[in-house]
This record gives structure tokens, C-alpha cells and sequence, in this order.
């Protein structure tokens, strides 16, 4: 079978979010009625998204050498993806953005967390240095062992390479029992590369939101428990709190940017040099 078309995006690069958080009762669903585009851009990702693919990127993305700019100005650059043929939503990167900070800032949560919302989604810049929709958005799965059948559209790894490497699909692969997440591949997104563009600047408990946010398979649906250590546990239960204001903000009022800015901006600047790696 030929790879599928890593040419082929969805209709905005947030579809992939948009098709399960219309309403409580739709969440996570990828029934019959998902559009086939969403079909096609999983199909995509999990061809493609091996132990190799993951290790090229990292080599590549995380040297942090393509731009020097300020979180903010990473926000404004963000602010160029959208896609106003999109028939779901009519909000900019910064108000996405900004609307999950105002619902975790609405219930009185650290300045951390704030920022967390805020920024969560700035690894998505990715997709401006022309790499592929399926290998910046999309749930995130460990690989090099065996892809667990709760990862949506599971039946799209049969075509995975990895698939054919018998070290990568037992149920440990090349990891051992509570080897923790630090030491586990992860598929390759906007996740993993924001971390490590912001990882020296957020309390653990930020990061961890901002890594594994994307990652279902283990916060929402509670696989690969073996892999984490205790450590691990404690983080995840800060990302599932964080993960409603992400998907569910999305129905809010858009938020007034230029009355909100001035807070952010000082926010910002509370947390983050003038200037980062990215």
C-alpha cells in the first residue's frame, strides 16, 4: 500500500480538536460521522509517526535554531495559521489562546497556570516551517512498543513500519516497567517541541501540561500505566485539570484582545526572558 499524502490537511489545523469538543456529549468522538478529512489526517499521522521519524525530528527541531523571538511575538507568528475558510470557528490563534487562559484565570488559578493556557498551543509554529499537519497536531502515543487499541483510528498503524519491527511491538517494547516518561518516545508534535522551548522558565506541573496535553491514550484513557512512574501519576492528574479549559473554552465569548493584552504582555514578562530559542 502507498503511504498516504502527507500533503493532505485537514480544512484548519484545529480540526483535529474541533471534531470531538462541539458539546460535553460529543466528546472524543470518532464515529461515522467524523469528516473524512480528520480519517485522512490520522491515517497520515500514524503511518508516519515511527521510532525513527520521532528521533529524526528531535534532532532536527530541538537544536532551537530556527528563530529567536519573544513569547509574544511567537503568538503574533502563530496568529498566521489561520484558515478563514473554516466553517467552525471564526477565533485567531491569540484568542484561542487567550480564552483558555481567561476560563483558568475565571477560577482563580495560579499565575503559572495562566500563563500554561496561554501558551500551550505555540509549538504549532511548526506547521510555519512547512512541516505536515499530522506531525505538529493529532493525539500523541508512545511508539517503540506496541501502539495500544484506544489510540483513535488504531487501525491505520497496520500500515505503520513499526509494525514490523518486533522490538517495537511488545507490550514494553524498549522500555522497561515504570521506566517513566522522560525516558518514553513519544509521536512527534507541538507538544514535545514547546516543551523544550520553555522548559527552564514553568513549574514542572506547567510543563507537564504543555507535553502531554495531546496525549489521550494515557491521561484520558489510562493506558500504558506500566510505562509511568509515581512521579508521572502526580503530573498527570495536573494535566487532566488542564485539559477542559483547552477543549472547552473553545464555545466562550471571544475574548477583547487589545483590553486583555497589557495583562498577558506583564504575565509574559513575570516568566520569560525577552527572548527565546525556538
Amino acid at each position: 500500500m502507498n503511504a498516504p499524502n502527507p500533503s493532505t490537511p485537514l480544512a484548519d489545523l484545529d480540526e483535529w480538536e474541533l471534531a470531538h469538543t462541539q458539546k460535553d456529549k460529543d466528546f472524543r468522538n470518532y464515529g461515522d460521522g467524523v469528516a473524512d478529512r480528520v480519517r485522512s489526517f490520522y491515517r497520515a499521522n500514524h503511518h508516519n509517526q515511527t521510532v525513527d521519524f520521532v528521533r529524526a525530528k528531535k534532532a532536527d527541531f530541538l537544536a532551537l535554531n530556527r528563530r529567536q523571538m519573544s513569547i509574544w511575538e511567537a503568538m503574533e507568528f502563530l496568529n498566521t495559521l489561520v484558515d478563514e475558510s473554516d466553517p467552525d470557528t471564526e477565533l485567531s490563534q491569540i484568542q484561542h489562546l487567550m480564552q483558555t487562559a481567561e476560563a483558568i484565570r475565571a477560577d482563580g488559578h495560579p499565575r503559572w497556570f495562566i500563563l500554561t493556557g496561554l501558551i500551550h498551543d505555540l509549538g504549532k509554529i511548526l506547521c510555519l516551517w512547512n512541516e505536515p499537519q499530522w506531525a505538529v497536531v493529532g493525539d500523541t502515543f508512545p511508539v517503540g512498543c506496541a501502539f495500544s487499541d484506544k489510540i483513535v483510528f488504531s487501525e491505520f498503524f497496520a500500515d505503520n513500519p513499526d509494525r514490523q519491527n518486533p522490538a517495537y511491538q511488545s507490550k514494553y517494547g524498549v522500555y522497561k516497567e515504570g521506566i517513566g516518561l522522560d525516558s518514553v518516545e513519544l509521536s512527534w508534535g507541538h507538544d514535545e517541541y514547546l516543551y523544550h522551548v520553555v522548559k527552564d522558565h514553568l513549574p514542572e506541573e506547567g510543563l507537564a501540561m504543555i507535553r502531554y496535553h495531546s496525549c489521550y491514550p494515557i491521561h484520558h484513557e489510562g493506558e500504558y500505566s506500566y510505562l509511568l512512574n509515581d512521579h508521572d501519576r502526580h503530573l498527570m492528574s495536573w494535566v487532566r485539570t488542564f485539559n477542559p479549559y483547552d477543549l472547552y473554552s473553545k464555545g466562550q465569548a471571544p475574548p477583547d484582545v487589545a483590553a486583555l493584552t497589557p495583562y498577558y504582555q506583564d504575565l509574559i514578562a513575570e516568566f520569560f526572558p525577552p527572548v527565546l530559542s525556538w
